[in-house]
């Protein structure tokens, strides 16, 4: 992220671009949307419920546990894969002072 000077920017601002930049593909809403579809850690099975192949499926995955949306753990052979919700609550949290701040706004826009 060298070109983009992230050192010029808060700590929260880079954290949230990198939950946002995650989930700019629709795959990886796909997947975390599935992970909370079941309710649990899921060994494998994301690549069957996906029109991915399974490096691309294994792709997503890295992808999100980078940034920090999902955890994955070891179970025998497999990675089992379950939403991580201290980075869902902080995006919670960034969107709902969105919300808070256009409902007092509501009059006031261009």
């Amino acid at each position: 992220m060298g070109a983009t000077k992230t050192e010029h920017f808060t700590e929260k601002q880079n954290q949230i671009a990198i939950l946002a930049k995650a989930l700019g593909h629709p795959a990886r809403v796909a997947i975390i949307e599935y992970l909370m579809s079941v309710d649990t850690c899921i060994c494998g099975d994301i690549v069957n419920v996906l029109p991915l192949a399974q490096p691309t499926v294994s792709q997503h995955l890295k992808e999100l546990k980078n940034a920090g949306l999902i955890k994955g753990n070891i179970e025998g052979n497999a990675i089992c894969y379950c939403i991580d919700e201290k980075a869902l609550k902080t995006l919670q949290s960034y969107f709902a002072a969105i919300s808070s701040h256009l409902e007092k706004k509501k009059n006031n826009c261009c």
